[in-house]
């Protein structure tokens, strides 16, 4: 987290130009310039505008009561507890602060990630469950019908997932069921997971517009799981204990649920960890073709606005979650493997 926060510092501080005109756009003067530039740090040099930011984002963080230029304490976006007071400096105890959007106002980075992540996390959570269970029911059909036509259409629907791009796989399915196939599917072509009534009812819970952006963010992880599942299922058929337990006259449900399944989801577990924490990241584009009110859309909106507080937000609150789901993952192998100690 130390590295990426470091890493995403110098390219959107450093590199893209002065922060205070892109604040400002088109109504900027020069005493405005000056303005924004110490309240937010940017006369500071860029050593001691990374310790701020640092500052701001660490929970514990130490706060000068006298500095006049730019401090948490001075802007109080929220409420923090002080912890320790020494001279004029004062340990506080408070949320990560993510600053607030160039664009919007002043508006909370944290409220705006706040608004949108939950929809992306429900979009993820849908596509990788589609995923995961597609993927287990056709890789353990594919690897028990061995080079049969079922586990040659497996393979050839692996290969096609696998090779086109989601954006273009989105705008070819947003077409297709939204709008050709509409009288059958009524389905939308864009639409988040709210929905505002035409009668002015206020909004509404619309699930089927999550049914489109899930099944395409879902496709490329399903190709994935699909593969993984029947080469390490085929691997597990052949091992010793498999045999054994065979011979000893288990019946073979038994022996394909118990002892093969078991052993055979290790490799997959690890790719759907890394596919669940991508889907996070890669829904990009997904969201701004559905037009799903998530964190992907987000980050392309402040992106196209130069809005570089909502960036650096968002880009951080992925590799955190990123960083959670590998912790989680490594606790999961310990529980399908008795042989993996945790150290």
């Amino acid at each position: 987290m130390f590295g990426v926060t470091s890493v995403v510092f110098l390219l959107f501080n450093i590199l893209p130009g002065d922060p205070a005109r892109m604040m400002l756009d088109q109504r900027e003067d020069k005493q405005q310039i000056e303005n924004i530039r110490s309240k937010y740090a940017f006369d500071k040099p860029y050593s001691q505008q990374y310790l701020l930011y640092l500052n701001d984002l660490f929970p514990l963080s130490l706060h000068s009561e006298n500095d006049q230029s730019y401090t948490y304490l001075k802007s109080k976006p929220y409420q923090y507890y002080s912890l320790l007071k020494f001279k004029n400096y004062q340990f506080v105890l408070k949320i990560p602060y993510l600053r607030t959007s160039f664009k919007k106002s002043g508006k909370l980075v944290s409220t705006i990630i706040s608004e949108t992540l939950p929809n992306t996390i429900v979009l993820a959570i849908s596509s990788i469950c589609f995923a995961i269970v597609l993927g287990l029911i056709i890789g353990i059909i594919a690897a028990l019908f061995k080079d049969s036509w079922i586990d040659k259409i497996a393979l050839l629907f692996g290969v096609l997932g696998m090779s086109v791009p989601s954006f273009f796989s989105a705008i070819i399915i947003a077409w297709l069921f939204g709008f050709v196939l509409n009288d059958i599917t009524h389905l939308n072509m864009t639409g988040s997971l709210y929905s505002v009534d035409d009668y002015g009812r206020g909004e509404y819970l619309a699930l089927s517009n999550l049914i489109l952006p899930a099944f395409t963010l879902g496709v490329r992880p399903l190709a994935v799981i699909i593969q993984l599942t029947r080469a390490s299922f085929l691997e597990t058929l052949s091992k010793d204990f498999v045999r054994t337990a065979i011979a000893k006259g288990l019946s073979f449900k038994r022996v394909i649920f118990k002892h093969v399944l078991k052993n055979s989801l290790n490799p997959v577990i690890t790719a759907i960890s890394g596919w669940f924490a991508s889907l996070l990241a890669g829904a990009v584009f997904i969201e701004y073709i559905f037009a799903w009110n998530g964190i992907g859309k987000e980050i392309v909106e402040a992106l196209n606005q130069m809005d570089l507080p909502v960036v650096m937000g968002s880009v951080l609150t992925i590799a955190l979650m990123f960083v959670c789901i590998n912790i989680l993952v490594d606790l999961i192998y310990s529980w399908l493997d008795p042989r993996i100690k945790m150290n």
